[in-house]
């Protein structure tokens, strides 16, 4: 694909998805992107069906978390003098015929995260699902303050300035919060919403993702966040003032 970007690779973190995994990585390289794969320490065929084909495999002999995952992935793109990171899932959920749609956005927003947001077919979303991604939204974008759409998902465009956070001290889930707060506030990146379907039908596994767990330590790493960065009432003010930046494919 042309683009406008510099350098740039597919990074998918994996843990057991032997039914998807081969498709997922395929489907990627059709496109022509270089793909890196962090296995965190399946115990089924993923190790082997990606090790069969023309991408880099780096493994995890224990399970250490996503964001550990994306954490190595982030080392080695950068290692390998890549200036920007596309992350999806290995599950088949996040597809690569969104992904051309990404990189334009991200030719178009320099400077920004893109995230693939679950905006379209939104019926399909179970509805407890739906609300707690409501309310991850609502409190990861008062902590950037700045409005943020689909703050939980996995499929985005993280650009150089994102990439130099790798060693933001945050685990599991966490850690992609963290990115987007850190970037945020740190880095003053925006982030640009690329419309992408809700996927929740079919045969994909159950998420690794703990609700109650999980969800609990974003809760309190983001009001952590909140209170680090101070100005509370003008955050909350940008998260809910600001425009919402959505690129459909219509812009430029």
């Amino acid at each position: 694909m042309n683009t406008a970007v510099a350098r740039w690779c597919v990074l998918i973190p994996c843990l057991n998805e032997e039914a998807a995994i081969q498709s997922v990585v395929e489907s990627v390289l059709a496109l022509g992107a270089p793909v890196i794969v962090i296995d965190d320490g399946s115990d089924d065929r993923t190790p082997e069906i990606v090790g069969a084909l023309p991408v880099t495999l780096l493994r995890h002999e224990e399970r250490c978390g996503k964001g550990e995952a994306l954490r190595r992935g982030f080392r080695e793109a950068l290692r390998q003098g890549y200036d920007a990171v596309l992350t999806m899932d290995g599950d088949g959920q996040h597809l690569a015929s969104d992904i051309p749609r990404i990189v334009a956005a991200a030719a178009r927003y320099p400077g920004h995260i893109v995230i693939g947001a679950r905006l379209l077919d939104r019926e399909q979303q179970p509805k407890g699902r739906r609300r707690a991604n409501a309310v991850a939204d609502w409190g990861i974008s008062w902590a950037c303050g700045q409005p943020i759409a689909d703050t939980q998902s996995g499929q985005r465009w993280y650009p150089r300035a994102a990439l130099d956070l790798v060693d933001l001290p945050a685990e599991n889930f966490v850690f992609e919060a963290a990115i987007l707060i850190a970037a945020s506030r740190e880095k003053k990146l925006g982030v640009v919403s690329v419309p992408i379907a809700s996927r929740y039908h079919g045969a994909f596994r159950p998420s690794h993702l703990k609700p109650v767990r999980d969800v609990t330590r974003i809760t309190i790493y983001t009001i952590g966040q909140v209170l680090y960065y101070g100005h509370i009432i003008a955050s909350h003010r940008r998260s809910r003032a600001a425009p919402l930046i959505v690129d459909d494919g219509t812009t430029g």
